[in-house]
């Protein structure tokens, strides 16, 4: 039986890498779901979400070169974008990519207040100077290191 892109199969998890899960498909085929396939949400562990000899319900999402890429988020309901919240738009500033602005106007978005910071214990206040100071100290280290290698290296050698 030939798998065609968008069929819907049902598989066992066979095994799992940190990367992706490999699925038992009928017909002694295997494919891979790949971690960004594996849930609509981000998922950082994917053992969080599958376990080996699991039953899932897999589709099929390419076939290149023998190899079957399965996905299971495209089998649930896509989740609800918050109204107000704007779709990413990529690192472009909201900017179309020829340049030019969007034309439409974003609706003012409200924003709860923000808390203020608990103030620091004498422990915290501490380690941030101790911080500072370390910080400070390697940077002049590192400065009296290049001066004397290069002192060491513009002198002339003598010899003996």
């Amino acid at each position: 039986m030939e798998l065609t892109v968008g069929e819907v199969v049902e598989g066992k998890v066979k095994s799992i890498t940190n990367f992706g899960a490999f699925i038992s498909l009928p017909d002694n085929k295997t494919g891979m779901v790949h971690i960004s396939e594996v849930a609509n949400a981000y998922v950082s562990d994917i053992r969080q979400h599958l376990s080996e000899g699991q039953a899932v319900k897999v589709m099929v999402i390419g076939t290149e070169g023998g190899k079957i890429n399965l996905s299971i988020k495209r089998l649930e309901p896509k989740p609800q974008r918050d109204g107000n919240k704007p779709p990413y738009r990529g690192g472009n500033g909201g900017q179309r990519r020829e340049g030019g602005p969007q034309n439409r106007e974003r609706p003012q978005q409200q924003r709860a207040p923000m808390q203020p910071a608990a103030p620091k214990t004498a422990d915290q206040l501490f380690e941030e100077k101790l911080k500072a100071f370390m910080t400070e100290s390697d940077s002049k280290l590192s400065g009296i290191k290049q001066y004397a290698d290069h002192r060491s290296s513009s002198r002339p050698r003598r010899r003996g």
